[in-house]
């Protein structure tokens, strides 16, 4: 091999090497503050959402917030106080639905938290405003509704299916509506920032068991981000193994019928578009052992290929 010959095989090799770096490299950072769904009130569905390399992070549902910041500090995510994190680091919450278990930590830490905004579709404002942050139950912190607005949070309800800048951040998000014990509402939270996404999906049950097409139609609208690989990963329930009875699944899903949902989405996305694709698997119930059991039927029923991740709370996921 000439000298020439070995120079231009080092250029090859070094450009390759970049790009792969570059193709491989995240686009969001995801922090945990929860992840049960259920008893645990100091590891509840609470996820912050940030552009890579920023601290603009926008708090998908909030059920823990302080304790959960906490364990981000322990495990050096972060390196300010706890009141830094909450009162500058998070920009935002978006509130899947107003179940106390994804409301509770932004409604304790009200008092102790800065102006920010308040996202959620009319029906969850309305709870959130009605029963909640309504001078009765609890200070009304925000700008509207009953009692006595403090305004120290903006209310902005979200309009389904339209995108809509999160203040303060680069993201937007678009709201889409799922079936959480049918007629109660939930709502997946379509996050964008420059081309890039991640889906974030608050308490559902499928469609079968729910009568319903609402995922069907959340699928229709993000297979072609799968497609075109724009989509980074989805954040999904699996609240219990595949023992719960359909009748006793109150709005949640299992590994088989979380497994089933992923065939429709792989179905419009086209075939193998789901192998290594990244499922973040949320809200899972205790006892530890349906714990243990969920992801042992996950492993077993996996043969789309997907990447499942099991997120902890305080430490950092890269999509």
């Amino acid at each position: 091999m000439t000298h020439f010959s070995r120079l231009l095989l080092c250029f090859v090799l070094i450009s390759f090497n970049a790009f792969s770096q570059k193709e491989q490299k995240s686009s969001f950072q995801i922090v945990p503050l929860g992840i049960k769904g259920g008893i645990d009130e100091k590891n509840l569905s609470a996820y912050l959402i940030a552009p890579s390399n920023t601290k603009d992070f926008v708090c998908l549902d909030a059920g823990t917030l302080n304790a959960g910041i906490e364990k981000a500090i322990e495990n050096k995510v972060f390196k300010v106080s706890t009141s830094e994190v909450l009162r500058k680091y998070i920009k935002g919450y978006l509130i899947s639905h107003a179940h106390l278990d994804h409301v509770s930590g932004l409604i304790i830490n009200s008092p102790a938290d800065s102006s920010k905004t308040v996202y959620a579709t009319e029906k969850c404002m309305e709870m959130m405003e009605n029963h909640y942050f309504n001078d009765q139950t609890w200070a009304n912190f925000g700008d509207k509704g009953v009692g006595l607005p403090l305004k120290k949070y903006h209310f902005q309800t979200l309009n389904l299916g339209e995108e809509t800048p999160l203040s303060n951040t680069s993201m937007t998000v678009k709201a889409f509506p799922l079936s959480h014990v049918n007629p109660f509402e939930s709502t997946a939270f379509l996050i964008k920032n420059e081309d890039n996404y991640v889906l974030y999906l608050g308490d559902t049950g499928p469609d079968s068991v729910e009568k319903s097409d609402k995922l069907k139609a959340l699928w229709t609208a993000v297979a072609p981000l799968v497609q075109s690989k724009q989509l980074k990963g989805i954040l999904i329930e699996v609240s219990f193994p595949n023992e719960q009875p359909d009748q006793f699944l109150f709005g949640h899903l299992t590994p088989n019928h979380l497994m089933t949902e992923l065939y429709a989405l792989e179905e419009l996305a086209g075939k193998g578009s789901l192998k290594n694709f990244k499922i973040i698997i949320t809200h899972l119930k205790p006892p530890s052992k349906n714990i243990a059991k969920i992801k042992e039927q996950l492993k077993s029923q996996n043969d789309l290929g997907l990447k499942i991740i099991y997120p902890e709370q305080g430490k950092k996921i890269e999509l």
